[in-house]
């Protein structure tokens, strides 16, 4: 290898990690830069070309993408949907045997959520949408830890007369609750979906709740048009939204930077 060759060698490797690719995408390659530095006056114009690619290599920041576009723009948003999507389906699905406490189901998806959300990018308006994808997870957990037994029955509970029966008396934090409980037509007793009324001194009346056909839900003392959750459904459901639409703007984001970086640089290069 002659001086020439070792000096476009040199000059080429110091170029930054896009300025090398961008190069090579338009022709420009480390061979085609050594057969111009062999002709009259090329290390002039070879030192002109790497001049336009030249630049301070930028600090990194935690997130920012890396290599190719299309893997590193789409992929770290796409693991933290499905990481997301996945907490929320194995916390909805809890509640069929955990109930409320399916919330300790979805605050231990969490943590995942959060270390992948961690992967994504930083940078124009990345950090913004990493945490408002996770803020949205959140909401989905919570609301469907408590909400999803009220849906459940509003739409495939059946209404029956039931007996109440002796309540149970618990202390919790301090103060003595009271758990209503009822006698379904079959003889079973099951502790009631929550509260709402008044049940202590009721053992032995009769009542209307609303019962879960397939025994996955407590049942309901009351009516289904008085059973809640129409406000939590619709939080639910802009939750669902934001969970969606947050990753998919982060990846437009993403990829509107890099293919208008990458447009300058092509610009720059076939200029020379």
């Amino acid at each position: 290898m002659n001086e020439d060759e070792e000096s476009v060698d040199e000059l080429f490797a110091r170029l930054p990690e896009d300025g090398r690719r961008t190069l090579e995408q338009v022709g420009m390659d480390l061979p085609e830069l050594r057969r111009m530095a062999a002709g009259d006056g090329g290390m002039r114009k070879v030192r002109a070309v790497l001049s336009e690619f030249t630049s301070e290599p930028r600090s990194r920041r935690p997130g920012d993408d890396e290599g190719p576009a299309q893997r590193t723009a789409v992929r770290p948003w796409l693991l933290l949907f499905a990481a997301a999507l996945a907490g929320v389906v194995l916390t909805e699905v809890s509640t069929l045997a955990l109930h409320e406490t399916a919330l300790l189901v979805g605050a231990l998806c969490a943590l995942g959520v959060v270390f992948v959300a961690s992967r994504t990018r930083a940078s124009r308006g990345g950090l913004v949408l990493r945490w408002i994808t996770v803020a949205a997870y959140a909401v989905l957990v919570v609301d469907g830890s408590f909400g999803t037994q009220q849906w459940y029955l509003r739409l495939h509970g059946s209404e029956q007369r039931v007996t109440i029966v002796r309540p149970l008396h618990q202390w919790t934090h301090g103060t003595r609750e009271t758990y209503c409980r009822v006698r379904l037509r079959d003889g079973s007793v099951h502790q009631v979906l929550d509260n709402r009324r008044d049940c202590a001194d009721r053992a032995g009346l009769g009542d209307t709740a609303v019962v879960d056909p397939a025994g996955h839900y407590r049942p309901f003392l009351g009516t289904r048009s008085e059973i809640g959750g129409t406000a939590g459904a619709i939080v639910a459901l802009g939750a669902a939204v934001v969970l969606i639409l947050a990753p998919a703007s982060a990846v437009a984001l993403g990829r509107t930077s890099r293919n208008g970086r990458q447009g300058g640089e092509r610009t720059g290069g076939g200029a020379v």
